[in-house]
């Protein structure tokens, strides 16, 4: 989900917090499996949750000689597909032996019987997470710094060999659009609450104006800010997080993802342009930002990107009526997911303005 822009953003979703009642662990079944199964644990243990995410919680494990991280799959009611923590439990055990920054995979837990779930611990890396695109509280040599180094670790993740490392069937070559364009269109007619005209049009208009996949890749699928950690000190890229929607794809689409977070203004209409005068406070612009990722990843160019930009609103807008829904189920994460209802008719309507842009009825 796009991070919002505020300093509000930044508290609430910073930290750790006490366990939400309807995500209570069985710590004493929980401490025993680790025992058993986690090479180096001793307790006693003390739970938190993670305060940021809309998706699988995320707990803080405290014990006297070392901090962990668990990510389990959320109790309740699921749609098909969702959640899934083991597919993340393989891609950044592999991402590990390609030296790419990701958190240590430490064990993998299939039995739900012990907490209620499936879930994986890793460690806990230290260092900066922002929730502010803008980096207000930063200089803009830093701030560029910042913005180069978002870029240069996705382009790193789009020239891994997935081959060489174990990741050839973590998903299927080629289609990859006209797949996810499925899966996100039935996300939202099975969690949809109310009918939205434009979200229909954009449904029938995106499944018929497909681009053929030129390359495929490793895409992390929600590569934005606020799932970086970022060196304590320094401008660059520790770990990357939150792998849930990770398989192998066309790379473009997490590039233009990237870029509607934190390049391109858009609106209601999806209107877009190229602001040159932010790169005086440290932006880059949608052209530096376009022809570095080209240089990075060997590409000559690339293509118009309104189409990019267009599905990957639609997705978001399938992305947060599943939210809704699962407020509707009782199984959302935080209160303010109830936020969701209302961006979906301004994710799809934004989407229907870079769909125009191309030429859309």
């Amino acid at each position: 989900m796009f991070s919002d822009t505020s300093a509000e953003a930044q508290e609430l979703n910073s930290g750790t917090k006490r366990v939400d009642e309807h995500l209570l662990i069985d710590e004493v079944a929980l401490a025993r499996w680790l025992s058993i199964n986690l090479d180096g644990y001793r307790g006693p243990l003390e739970i938190r949750q993670f305060k940021g995410g809309q998706s699988n919680p995320t707990y803080e494990l405290a014990t006297p000689a070392r901090t962990y991280v668990l990510r389990r799959k959320p109790p309740g009611k699921l749609l098909p597909t969702a959640h899934t923590v083991d597919r993340e439990f393989t891609v950044i055990s592999a991402l590990a032996k390609a030296r790419f920054p990701v958190a240590r995979a430490y064990v993998l837990c299939r039995d739900e019987s012990v907490i209620g779930s499936m879930f994986y611990i890793m460690e806990k890396v230290d260092g900066r997470i922002l929730w502010d695109n803008t980096l207000p509280d930063y200089l803009p040599l830093a701030r560029r710094a910042i913005y180069m180094a978002k870029l240069e670790t996705l382009a790193d993740l789009h020239n891994i060999d997935y081959t060489r490392i174990g990741l050839a069937g973590f998903g299927k070559p080629g289609n990859y659009f006209s797949r996810q364009i499925d899966r996100w269109t039935k996300q939202y007619m099975a969690s949809a609450t109310v009918d939205i005209p434009v979200m229909n049009r954009l449904i029938q208009w995106l499944s018929t104006t497909v681009p053929q996949d030129d390359r495929t890749s490793i895409v992390h699928g929600d590569y934005r800010l606020d799932n970086i950690i970022l060196h304590p000190n320094e401008q660059r890229v520790v770990a990357v997080l939150d792998w849930e929607l990770s398989t192998l794809g066309n790379p473009l689409a997490d590039f233009t993802y990237l870029l509607l977070n934190c390049i391109v203004p858009w609106d209601q209409q999806g209107h877009s342009s190229d602001f040159e005068d932010r790169s005086r406070e440290g932006i880059p612009t949608l052209c530096e930002y376009l022809a570095e990722y080209c240089r990075l990843t060997g590409r000559k160019d690339a293509p118009k990107l309104d189409w990019y930009f267009a599905y990957n609103l639609f997705r978001m807008a399938g992305i947060s009526q599943g939210i809704v829904g699962r407020v509707r189920n009782g199984t959302a994460l935080r209160a303010d997911a109830t936020r969701m209802e209302s961006r979906v008719r301004k994710f799809a309507e934004a989407a229907w303005g870079f769909a125009q842009r191309v030429g859309a009825p």
